[in-house]
């Protein structure tokens, strides 16, 4: 078998489980209005107040994101140890009992209390699964990359996570287009957990028919002989601190975007601007379609002219449009103006999702790249991801302003821009 049809192989074996990792952990928040109703009790003042159940629904979101460093880490380390493909096939066997778990579990009108505890647990095990996805695919496609191409090859772990977004919308919009709203909250609402359980046989027989890098392979070698030796977490925390610091950064950009740009935007179209739920999911698809051609292109751009410039310019890039573009958006919010205001944003998205991967992998050498990786991702996301679309839902409850996804994104980007500076030119690099 040559190289390239290895390489070729192991680009698909990450995108493929990372795209099933995201997809179902995305769905949930697409699924947000629904599953507040089916799972949650309403406001007993007034039934007819769904924010409540909104919020409930989106705490449950966050709670997943309590397990995301303890996963990153352990996971993190088995993959640092055993091998990027054995961690990638553990992740997404959890992540399977996840999906099942979700997509069998009893409503609340049939079980009570014990339905909203079956999704409690099933998040539980989902932030676990997703906290080891990041370190490991990203270190395996980075390591993988011939010389020059990192970049593009890195920017196929944010291609996986917006092709998820893209599947996750497209099955929203098929649903909500095929069937009525009865038969919504009555059952067709698990199919797009249903899609995603039917993915992880493909995923886990990829997985396991992976070759882990000659990197890491040549680093097995050397720690058995005794070259080098094993970092445990705080050692690792104390040599890498400042890389641990400019990853989080990076990674708060990227988590309030992920989490608040696209994935909150069917519950902020529906719930606050008052759009169609269908339109919602039209316009989700558009942005994230737009993502999936171009990191792939972007990310080879990255190899040519260096990551840090790019991440420096596309982060002020985006800081700079999202007032403007949302302050337009919510004066007479139209599916027009929503369009509009994602494919602007997506394109600066797009820029700094490209090289975001790749840059958080080579500031860590490769006897901790996979856990550096996780920590760094995982203890962001849960600070600042988690409970993101909780936090939006009650600033806009709170103030009544329906600018508040925008100035908690806002907030994010600059966190990123600051850390963006502090990134070391490593293009050429290939450690």
């Amino acid at each position: 078998m040559t190289t390239h049809t290895v390489s070729k192989r192991n680009i698909v074996a990450a995108v493929i489980g990372n795209a099933l990792e995201w997809y179902d952990f995305l769905v949930f928040a697409f699924m947000t209005p629904i599953v507040a109703k089916l799972f949650f009790p309403s406001n007993p003042d007034n039934p007819d107040d769904n924010i409540n159940q909104i919020l409930m629904t989106t705490a449950v979101f966050g709670v997943g994101f309590f397990m995301r460093p303890v996963g990153g880490i352990l996971l993190g380390l088995y993959g640092d140890r055993k091998g990027r493909k054995a961690a990638m096939v553990l992740v997404t066997m959890l992540m399977a009992v996840a999906i099942a778990l979700i997509t069998l579990a009893p409503t609340y009108a049939a079980v009570g209390i014990l339905a909203p505890l079956f999704i409690v647990l099933a998040r539980l095990l989902q932030g676990f699964a997703a906290g080891g996805e990041f370190g490991t695919s990203t270190a395996l496609l980075i390591e993988l990359a011939p010389p020059g191409k990192r970049g593009f090859y890195g920017s196929w772990q944010m291609t996986g996570q917006m092709l998820a977004l893209l599947i996750g919308a497209a099955t929203g919009t098929l649903i909500t287009e095929l069937f009525t709203q009865e038969q919504l909250m009555g059952w067709a609402w698990r199919l797009p957990f249903a899609v995603g359980l039917l993915i992880v046989p493909v995923a886990i027989y990829i997985r396991r028919h992976v070759e882990e890098p000659e990197v890491f392979k040549q680093l097995q070698a050397e720690q058995q002989s005794g070259k080098v030796r094993q970092m445990g977490l705080l050692e690792m925390l104390r040599a890498h601190a400042r890389e641990t610091l400019v990853g989080m950064g990076l990674v708060v950009t990227a988590t309030v975007s992920i989490y608040i740009t696209f994935t909150y935007l069917v519950t902020y179209s529906t719930v606050t601007l008052k759009l169609p739920i269908h339109d919602a999911f039209l316009v989700q698809m558009a942005g994230a379609a737009l993502m999936v051609v171009l990191m792939p292109f972007m990310g080879a751009l990255s190899d040519r002219i260096g990551r840090r410039g790019m991440t420096i310019a596309s982060l002020i890039g985006y800081l700079a449009v999202l007032y403007p573009m949302y302050s337009w958006l919510t004066d007479g919010p139209t599916v027009h103006k929503l369009l509009v205001t994602q494919i602007v944003v997506c394109l600066f998205v797009a820029m700094f999702f490209s090289v975001f991967s790749t840059v958080m992998a080579e500031l860590f050498p490769p006897h901790v790249r996979s856990v550096g990786m996780s920590m760094a991702y995982n203890i962001a996301v849960m600070v600042f991801g988690g409970f993101a679309q909780f936090i939006v839902t009650w600033l806009i409850r709170s103030t009544g302003s329906p600018m508040a996804p925008a100035f908690y994104v806002m907030f994010g980007v600059a966190l990123g821009a600051i850390a963006s500076f502090f990134i070391h030119a490593r293009a050429h690099e290939q450690s």
